[in-house]
């Protein structure tokens, strides 16, 4: 007699879906809820999120106010997808926009709509500014991730990602990140100095690419310092400044922007996973009008156009930039944080990274952090891992989280810390 297989959901995926499945083999779980949060299992189990689609939900899961934005639009019958045609919706959201985001700070950046990924927006920046300058090379940085398309691939330093591309990854000159080498050595006069040494064979760039805070190359954060000496360079050899704001913006490290406060004023910023508000696909390019010389459909995608995004999108700006109080919030939560988990990593001798409510432990290997994470689920904790071994433990709840539930979370990590590592403060007693 056969006795066949038991068929349950995960024989669906191992039978139908691709192995480069990635985030669904640390957390094996049939999820079908979530609100702000908290996701939930099949079984009703609840799970704290502090991975939020790597910074895509930083106003949680399905928040009330953009889902009922989103629920009348759609009642209305309201536009879909529209390629780039004028809507009421894009109308709204550019206004919005324009009005909360740009005008308090001065900048008169045109917004491009490019397909709706990360990516998309890197592609976009990386061929205007080679496009603008007439020049090729592309400066990017160690450990620095900018999307896994041919040309943002090219910009993105991890060897992991690059193998996939079964191909050469050329048009980009890597330089190192702030405090690669250390705290004594300025790589921004490393950069500096190849890029003035005509022998240094280092071609001319079109543009200098940079993230503030390195999301997935280990929460490595540039100083403030750093980044300016870093524009002066781009605009002392004539390229242009980008920085990629797409896991570090929407408030995840303080301002709506990374860099704010920072007296910075890039050529063009790039921005995709929270912009929406809600997790849906929107990603945009923000370009200075100087620069903004493309030609019609000389760069397009068909899915520019997601009308529910601008929606969710124009929402989420007015519920919580409209004023200061979402952004002191979120930089008294980044407090508490960085407190807690400065005092984890004292117990085990480690270190912490990162700025904002963008921060985590350094591990110490991937192994640690591996299983640290593997405890944390077991115990109701979605949290996830980066850095170049995978090494750092990182930590990117919504920033909308309770700080009874942030509090709960922490605390699991710490009671895992304790069961990889045990505790350097028990044993010193």
């Amino acid at each position: 007699m056969t006795i066949q297989a038991t068929i349950t959901p995960f024989n669906t995926f191992e039978r139908v879906e691709s192995r480069v499945r990635s985030y669904s083999r640390s957390f094996p779980k049939l999820f079908d809820k979530a609100k702000g949060a908290t996701i939930y299992d099949m079984q009703g189990k609840a799970y704290t999120d502090f991975l939020a689609g790597c910074s895509t939900l930083n106003y949680g899961h399905n928040d009330k106010d953009l889902k009922a934005a989103l629920i009348e639009y759609i009642s209305n019958d309201g536009i879909a997808h529209g390629l780039d045609m004028f809507t009421d919706a894009k109308e709204h959201f550019l206004a919005t926009f324009e009005r909360l985001i740009l005008r308090p700070r001065g900048m008169k950046h045109q917004l491009q709509f490019t397909g709706p990924t990360g990516a998309n927006a890197v592609e976009a920046a990386m061929k205007l500014a080679r496009k603008v300058t007439g020049r090729t090379n592309i400066i990017a940085f160690t450990n620095g991730f900018h999307g896994v398309t041919l040309g943002a691939l090219a910009a993105t330093g991890n060897g992991k990602h690059r193998g996939g591309a079964a191909t050469p990854l050329t048009g980009v000159t890597r330089a190192a990140y702030d405090g690669y080498h250390g705290a004594d050595i300025n790589t921004a006069d490393l950069l500096d100095r190849q890029l003035s040494d005509p022998s240094s064979g280092v071609d001319a760039p079109a543009a200098i690419i940079v993230e503030t805070v390195q999301g997935e190359g280990g929460l490595n954060a540039a100083s403030p310092g750093w980044l300016k000496q870093i524009e002066a360079i781009a605009k002392k050899h004539g390229a242009l400044f980008i920085i990629d704001d797409i896991q570090a913006g929407c408030g995840r490290t303080g301002g709506f922007f990374s860099f704010d406060g920072m007296g910075l004023s890039p050529d063009i910023v790039t921005m995709a996973k929270s912009l929406s508000g809600m997790g849906l696909p929107l990603a945009v390019t923000l370009i200075k009008p100087e620069h903004d010389i493309w030609k019609p459909a000389e760069h397009n995608g068909t899915f520019r156009g997601n009308n529910h995004a601008f929606v969710t999108a124009a929402a989420a700006l007015e519920k919580f930039w409209s004023d200061d109080r979402f952004a002191g919030d979120v930089a008294d939560k980044a407090n508490y944080l960085g407190q807690r988990l400065a005092a984890i990593a004292d117990d085990h001798g480690l270190t912490t990274k990162g700025r904002g409510m963008m921060v985590g432990i350094d591990a110490g290997s991937g192994e640690r952090a591996a299983a640290i994470c593997k405890i944390c689920f077991s115990k109701g904790l979605i949290i996830e891992t980066s850095g170049s071994f995978d090494e750092v433990v990182k930590v990117l709840c919504p920033l909308t989280i309770s700080l009874d539930q942030l509090t709960a979370g922490i605390d699991i990590m710490e009671t895992a810390f304790e069961a990889v590592l045990g505790s350097h403060r028990a044993a010193a007693e």
